[in-house]
């Protein structure tokens, strides 16, 4: 038997990607900038009338989900995990969206019934 240490491979975009210092921090301000849209909407646009409700809403649920999506990817590192353990979490996001939609889309005839 040789004593030599035998060197493992990783497939690219395996384990091998890490959260450097600057990664972390670009994802921040990513992150950062992000929430600064949704106080500008909601403390600025939104009051003032730039803006009506019933379309903020949908931009709050869309900038969210981009939110979700980076902390989910780089802090929970799942960017970095196989395909398998992604689609099993992504598919259940994904229905989980399109409960949402149905429950809002639902939730709006019932308030066009009560008028």
């Amino acid at each position: 038997m040789s004593s030599e240490p035998t060197e493992v491979h990783h497939a690219e975009g395996d384990h091998g990607d890490t959260m450097t210092r600057g990664r972390i921090i670009k994802v921040a301000l990513i992150l950062s900038a992000i929430t600064c849209v949704e106080f500008f909407i909601a403390l600025y646009m939104v009051p003032n009338g730039h803006m009506p409700i019933n379309v903020a809403n949908p931009v709050y649920i869309v900038l969210t989900l981009f939110k979700a999506f980076y902390i989910v990817a780089f802090f929970m590192h799942l960017k970095f995990e196989k395909v398998g353990l992604v689609y099993s979490i992504l598919v259940p996001i994904l229905f989980i969206i399109g409960l949402i939609l149905v429950l809002t889309n639902e939730s709006h005839h019932w308030i066009t019934l009560r008028l």
